[in-house]
């Protein structure tokens, strides 16, 4: 078999794979304030996600186009398709790690740090494109920051409509509501993370010359991510559940759709403008920033403060890792 088909086949692999791991890694975000509310039942909210992350994902593919031509540009690159798998597997080593642990770290962040570190490693610094590296890297800053301040003010908004009802009424109502915010969070969720991985297998394709690069992402390779991914999704995270649901602040119906509307409406507006962004930093600020419109002292700032270092430690260490994955790599198969 030529060699560049083999590397081909080993990156949608190693791509199906990595969105699996996100699957059951990042969608434990999405529906962790409706379990954590009791909204749905565990199995019942994991499958629900399932479905709608499959959803999302067959929907959408600018996403996917942009990482294709922002991150590096696949006609410089020696041994593209060798990059882009080194990527990767770096990407998934870091995504498994912190599932281990039970860490809401960021897959966005770990996938293009670790393109751009293999890229790095094969041609050097030139061989970014900075002015869509640049872009990628201010929507993945700025998008937390607006889940946060949205948060705020959706939930102020809400307790000065609702001030003058009873609290477990109020609840009552969110509850029901929850279910649709929770459905249409893991819809948004599947519309913005399945295409980065249908960007690194399309850019594999481009580099090994088996596609145009004006031909855009193929559908079967559309298809294939967003299946992966909804299994992924069905096979749940319980860990980072645990984390976000219980361990951010105390999360009521009411609070949980605020966040739930906060992030959302983030994401989708990313996903429409072609923007990649961290779904799971946007919904961790969100719920952070509703929990300081509540009473600030109701978040757990230890529990945020370690999210923020993960989230910052997530890009370099997935590059220095790409770095490393391609460099041994090379040396035993180039």
């Amino acid at each position: 078999m030529d060699t560049i088909i083999l590397i081909t086949i080993l990156i949608v692999i190693v791509g199906l794979a990595f969105d699996f791991i996100n699957g059951f890694h990042d969608i434990a975000n999405a529906v962790a304030t409706c379990i954590s509310t009791r909204a749905l039942k565990p199995r019942v909210a994991i499958m629900m996600a399932a479905v709608m992350n499959f959803l999302g994902a067959i929907s959408f593919t600018g996403v996917a186009e942009g990482l294709t031509r922002n991150i590096v540009d696949p006609f410089s690159l020696h041994n593209g398709e060798f990059v882009v798998l080194c990527g990767l597997v770096a990407a998934v080593i870091w995504n498994l790690l912190t599932w281990v642990i039970g860490m809401p770290s960021s897959s966005s962040h770990a996938l293009i740090g670790s393109i751009a570190g293999a890229a790095i490693a094969s041609a050097g610094f030139t061989s970014l494109n900075y002015a869509g590296f640049g872009t990628i890297i201010i929507a993945l800053i700025i998008s937390p920051i607006l889940g946060f301040t949205i948060g705020y003010l959706i939930y102020s908004a809400f307790k000065w409509i609702f001030r003058n009802r009873k609290r477990v009424k109020t609840n009552r109502h969110f509850r029901v509501a929850q279910i649709f915010t929770a459905a249409i969070q893991a819809y948004a969720h599947g519309t913005n993370d399945a295409q980065k991985t249908m960007g690194m297998i399309t850019l594999a394709l481009v580099a090994s010359g088996l596609l145009k690069e004006s031909a855009g992402v193929p559908f079967w390779v559309q298809f294939l991510c967003a299946a992966s991914m909804a299994i992924g999704s069905s096979v749940g995270g319980f860990r980072i559940i645990k984390t976000v649901g219980t361990k951010i602040m105390r999360i009521e119906p009411v609070t949980g759709v605020a966040a739930d509307v906060s992030s959302l409406s983030v994401i989708m507006t990313a996903t429409l403008t072609h923007l990649p962004v961290s779904t799971t930093q946007v919904i961790d600020s969100s719920i952070m920033g509703v929990g300081t419109a509540n009473h600030k002292k109701e978040v757990n700032w230890r529990t945020g403060k370690n999210m923020l270092v993960t989230w910052i430690i997530t890009l370099p260490i997935s590059a220095c890792m790409a770095a490393v994955v391609y460099w041994l790599a090379a040396a035993i198969f180039l």
